[in-house]
Parts: structure tokens; C-alpha cells; sequence
């Protein structure tokens, strides 16, 4: 076939490829336009997941009739003049094809009027086929209709998903907009039903917490720093309210959503060891620098950029995390009355106890709430009971003194606790089931897993001592062996460098053996096996593999000397460790997580309590 040039449709869709792989992508160039034609308000309406209709109506500046041509042409745009503006981008759009690679795949239409018209116009667009602008009625601003969005190519149209997907892309990318420009207001119908409304000149924390929800106020911290003369603010998800996708993981630059693989590392080292690792943050991030810092202009759909210095970038917004999240006391505080984000239910215990104690406050209806929960109490198998009987003794004694036992004015409740061996009072902390440590501070209770908590100090002096340089080894009288298969041993090569930093010295002594002749001093002391550890080791290694970042893979085997070195659940501690335990939990850096991400410390407030008891 000779070489021919291709006819301006064939250029388009070919664009269109790029540009507009699904309705989504639609919403979110025509948008951008409305931003950058300052809009106060833009309204999105889509029917069945965008295949059949996408309006966008904006009331921003408009585009004069006799630019509407110009406006749906390839390669026209009034955001550059010249190729130096191509370093230093501050519009969302610049490209100047989103408008043709839209109408080269639909039928669609588009009316503005300027504040300097007296009148609107019209011009629409289906394939190749454009017609000249006329007059029409409009208000001022811009509305795009976009209909039969690939009707003309239909082997992209059955690749859409269900219209319920397509929906919720279309609902996410409005909410991606409008969380970085809250002086906007959105509103996004589908099928004739309102499901976004959000108001403009809306303070950035009141749109976050607007999209995100109210109910994680509390569970967000506000970042605002200057970083390496990068401008920083967000909301910081704690711990708890981590989820098990990043959608909930946002970064904005400059006012555009961005994916950068850097900068999403650098978030998830901040938060190493407060999370499970298979888990991801929840944060919204703005970042303001200098445009000409970064490239926009890698990727066609503009989410993807290019700083000038990526190392700087990395370094700026892993400080700037690490450090919010260094202020904060994480401790998860639970609530009693309802299931959720930061909650922990009873089993067998009603919410409707809570309502009826929060809403009686006194009276009969009390009275009835705190017999049920008595009853409730006794029903429970003694080792649940736990360590609130102290409360229930004090709360009944002042309220409803006819349900305490006659012979010696104690609540059944609390003669029961005296059946207790596992509960164990040292000074004013009791240790349960040789397992949990229950003391107070000045919030409310704290109910502590020994051993997360002391594998958390473990971890922090090992990472202290490894700073330093190799850890302190010890040699074998003999060396440990340790069985292992053929694919295993190719890994003592590689894993040797690791094992030189954590104190261990192993060799080959056989075709399915190796022999351990130095370890650890740090595991010694705290009576770990070699060959258990080593053969851990190997089996982590070989099953899961480890971390291909060096350093990360060391956290990963320090995290393992940690937890074998910790304090076990069973472990009956003297008062003199409990003392020292919870002197480490002060000073300790990360202390509410365990290195895996576990808290090590649930808070129970002064306020749940009050509200359990019926003093609120």
C-alpha cells in the first residue's frame, strides 16, 4: 500500500485513542476546560455510565462565536502561544485536541456566551462533520453535550464495562476535581439523580471531609508545611482508617491529580510500620511549586509528570508525612455504641444498650439499661469479662443501689472478677490472661498487647544498633545446621550480604544443608534457636520473597528478629517488666503500631465510658 496521509477524522480518532479511553475520560478534559475558563459553578449530567449523554454546563468566561471553530479544531488552544510555555504549565488543559478527539468519536454540541455577547452560540460536531457556529440561546459559560459517545468506532464502545462501573469512574473523577478546587461548586446527576452537590468557596479541609466523609474528621490530621520550597497541605489518614486499595490515596500538584510512583513511595515509607504493608494510606495531598519544576507534558492524558529534581520531591513529602504523623498521638480510640471506622463491638452486647443510656439519663430508663447490662454481664463467659467491674460497682453503688447484692453491697458482677487468677493488678496496671496490659492515662483506659508493644521497642533498637553498622555477633561452638532444599541454598549467595548486617555467618556444609557458625548476639539474649530463625528465613525468603529495595528488605528481617525476640502472649511479666515496658512505650518512637502495623494500644475515652455508664 503506497503512503498516503490520513484524513483529519482517521487524525482525530487516532487522538481519541489517547485521550478519551472511556466516558471518565471525557468528564475529565471538558471539566478541566471549565476550570481553566474559571467557573464558579460546573455541573455534570451523564445517562447510562456516559454512553448515551454527557453534559457539562459551566459559568465561566465562554468562548466567543467567532472562536468556535477554532475551539473544536485539532492542535488550537489559547493556554500556549510558543514552545518556551511548554516548560512552565500552570492550566490543567494546554494540548488544544480534546475538544476534536471528543467530536470525531460523537455527536456533540457545544454553546457558550461571553459576558461581552448579547447572545450565545452554537456549534456542533458528529465524526468528521462540523458545521458553522450560529446563534443560540445560552446563559453565560459553556455547555458541552456529548451524545453516542463511540458511535462511530464501535469496537471501543463494547469495551466499556457495565454501566454502573463507567458511573462510578465518571463519579470519582468529579470527586478528584473537585477536591482541588473547593472554591468551585460541583454537582454530578446521573439518570436524572442527584449524587454530588458540593457548594462553592468551600474551605479545602470542608471538601475533603465532604468527599471522604464526615465521620474520619477525627481520624485526620492537617499537614500545612514548606518543604524544600515545595508548599504542602493535606489530610492525613491515621493507621486505623488504613484501606485495602489506594483509592483513597490522592496527590495533587498544582491543582492537577497526579500519579507518581515516586511520591506514592515515599508516602507509604512515612506510614512503614504503622500500617500492614498490604494495606494503603488514606491521605489527600496538595503540593504548590514553581511550574517549571515539573513537566506536565509525558503523558497524554497529563497524569503522569516529570520532576526536575525527583530526589528532592521524594525527600520533601516523605519529611513532611513522617513527621505529621511523628505529632500525632495514634493511639485508635473504640467505640462501644457502633460499628465502623475505629469501633469495637461486644459480642452479645446490643447497641440499643448504649441509645437508651445516652437518651434516659437517669430514671427508669436507666435503671433498665444498666439491669440489662448486668444481665448481659453475667451471661459472658468469665474469661471475657474483662477489667470494667471497678466501673460497674462505682456506677451502680451511685445510681441503682437495689441491684447490688445484700449480703455484702457488691454487684454480682464484681464478685465474679474475683474468680479472676488471670487478672493480675501491678500497681495500678493489671496484666490479663498474661497477654494484654490494661492501665490508664489522661483520655481514658488503655488496653495494651504486650507483645506488639515489645516488639515495637525490639524494633527500634535494632534499627538504632544496625544505623551504627553490622550487628554484634556471637560464634557457635559448633555450627547449627539448619536442612533445607536445592532451591533454597541458591539463596545463600544473595542473601549473604543481609546476613553479614544482622550478625549471621552460614555456610554450605552439605547438598541440602547449611551450617550456622556465628549469630545474632542481639537474638541470643533473647533465647531465639538459629536454625528456627535461619529456617524462617529461607522459607519467608523462597515462599514470599523479599523486598527488592535493599533497605526495605533489611526492615523485613528486622521485623522478624523483633517478633521473635518480643515478650509472647502467655507471658507472665514481672513488675519490673511491666514498669519497663511501659517506660519504652513513652520514649519509643511509632509506639502505637507494632512494626507490621498492628496497634499495640486500643483507647477506650473517658467519653465512651461516661456515655457506657449513662453519665452523658
Amino acid at each position: 500500500m503506497p503512503i498516503h496521509l490520513l484524513s483529519p477524522l482517521v487524525v482525530n480518532q487516532i487522538a481519541a485513542g489517547e485521550v478519551v479511553e472511556r466516558p471518565a475520560s471525557v468528564v475529565k478534559e471538558l471539566v478541566e476546560n471549565s476550570i481553566d475558563a474559571e467557573a464558579t459553578r460546573i455541573n455534570v449530567e451523564i445517562e447510562n455510565g456516559g454512553r448515551d449523554l454527557i453534559l457539562i454546563n459551566d459559568d465561566g468566561v465562554g468562548i466567543p462565536m467567532d472562536e468556535l471553530s477554532l475551539a473544536v479544531a485539532a492542535h488550537a488552544t489559547s493556554k500556549i502561544t510558543q514552545t518556551e510555555d511548554l516548560n512552565a504549565i500552570a492550566s490543567l488543559g494546554f494540548r488544544g485536541e480534546a475538544l476534536a478527539s471528543i467530536g470525531a468519536i460523537s455527536r456533540m454540541s457545544l454553546v457558550s456566551r461571553t459576558k461581552n455577547d448579547t447572545g450565545a452560540a452554537r456549534i456542533d460536531i458528529e465524526g468528521d462533520k462540523v458545521d458553522d457556529p450560529k446563534p443560540s440561546p445560552g446563559p453565560l459559560g459553556t455547555t458541552i453535550t456529548v451524545r453516542n459517545l463511540f458511535f462511530n468506532t464501535p469496537g471501543r464502545r463494547k469495551f466499556l464495562r457495565t454501566d454502573q462501573t463507567e458511573t462510578t469512574r465518571i463519579s470519582q473523577t468529579v470527586e478528584k476535581l473537585a477536591l482541588s478546587h473547593p472554591q468551585i461548586g460541583f454537582t454530578f446527576t446521573t439518570n436524572k439523580r442527584k449524587t454530588i452537590d458540593l457548594a462553592p468557596t468551600q474551605h479545602r479541609r470542608e471538601r475533603v471531609l465532604e468527599i471522604l466523609g464526615r465521620e474520619l474528621d477525627g481520624e485526620l490530621l492537617e499537614l500545612d508545611v514548606n518543604e524544600r520550597g515545595i508548599g504542602m497541605w493535606g489530610m492525613i489518614g491515621k493507621p486505623a482508617i488504613a484501606r485495602g486499595t489506594n483509592r483513597h490515596m490522592q496527590v495533587f500538584l498544582n491543582g492537577r491529580s497526579i500519579t507518581d510512583r515516586s511520591i506514592t513511595h515515599a508516602i507509604k515509607e512515612a506510614y512503614r510500620g504503622l500500617i500492614d504493608p498490604t494495606r494503603h494510606p488514606t491521605i489527600v495531598l496538595f503540593m504548590q511549586m514553581d511550574p517549571a519544576m515539573v513537566d506536565v507534558n509525558v503523558h497524554p492524558t497529563k497524569a503522569e509528570v516529570r520532576f526536575r529534581n525527583q530526589a528532592a520531591v521524594h525527600g520533601a513529602v516523605l519529611s513532611a508525612v513522617r513527621n505529621r504523623l511523628r505529632e500525632d498521638d495514634l493511639t485508635p480510640t473504640f467505640d462501644l455504641s457502633r460499628p465502623g471506622v475505629g469501633s469495637l463491638s461486644i459480642p452479645g452486647f446490643k447497641p440499643e444498650f448504649a441509645s437508651g443510656v445516652g437518651s434516659g439519663g437517669g430514671g427508669s430508663s436507666s435503671q433498665e439499661s444498666t439491669s440489662q447490662f448486668v444481665d448481659y454481664f453475667r451471661r459472658l463467659d468469665p474469661l471475657q469479662k474483662g477489667f470494667i467491674y471497678s466501673e460497674v460497682k462505682e456506677v451502680l453503688a451511685e445510681s441503682v443501689p437495689e441491684l447490688l447484692d445484700d449480703d455484702n453491697a457488691k454487684p454480682q458482677a464484681a464478685q465474679d472478677m474475683e474468680v479472676l487468677p488471670m487478672v493480675r493488678a501491678v500497681e495500678d496496671v493489671l496484666q490479663i490472661h498474661s497477654s494484654f496490659l490494661v492501665t490508664q492515662d489522661e483520655h481514658g483506659l488503655l488496653i495494651i498487647d504486650q507483645h506488639a508493644l515489645h516488639e515495637r521497642v525490639m524494633f527500634e533498637k535494632l534499627k538504632e544498633a544496625i544505623g551504627k553498622g553490622n550487628l554484634e555477633s556471637q560464634r557457635l561452638l559448633m555450627p547449627a545446621p539448619v536442612d533445607i532444599d536445592a532451591s533454597q541454598m541458591e539463596l545463600l549467595v544473595s542473601l549473604k550480604p543481609l546476613l553479614d548486617r544482622i550478625g549471621i555467618e552460614a555456610e554450605q556444609i552439605g547438598p541440602a544443608a547449611i551450617g550456622i557458625n556465628a549469630f545474632s548476639s542481639f537474638l541470643f539474649e533473647r533465647g531465639v534457636e538459629p536454625a528456627e530463625f535461619i529456617l524462617e528465613l529461607f522459607n519467608k525468603a523462597s515462599a514470599e520473597g523479599l523486598n527488592n529495595d535493599t533497605e526495605a528488605a533489611l526492615h523485613e528481617v528486622l521485623d522478624m528478629m523483633a517478633c521473635k525476640a518480643a515478650i509472647k502472649a502467655g507471658d507472665k511479666l514481672t513488675t519490673q517488666e511491666i514498669t519497663d515496658l511501659l517506660r519504652q512505650r513513652e520514649i519509643v518512637e511509632r509506639s502505637s503500631n507494632c512494626p507490621h502495623g498492628r496497634p499495640t494500644t486500643l483507647r477506650l475515652s473517658i467519653e465512651e465510658l461516661e456515655k457506657q455508664f449513662g453519665r452523658r
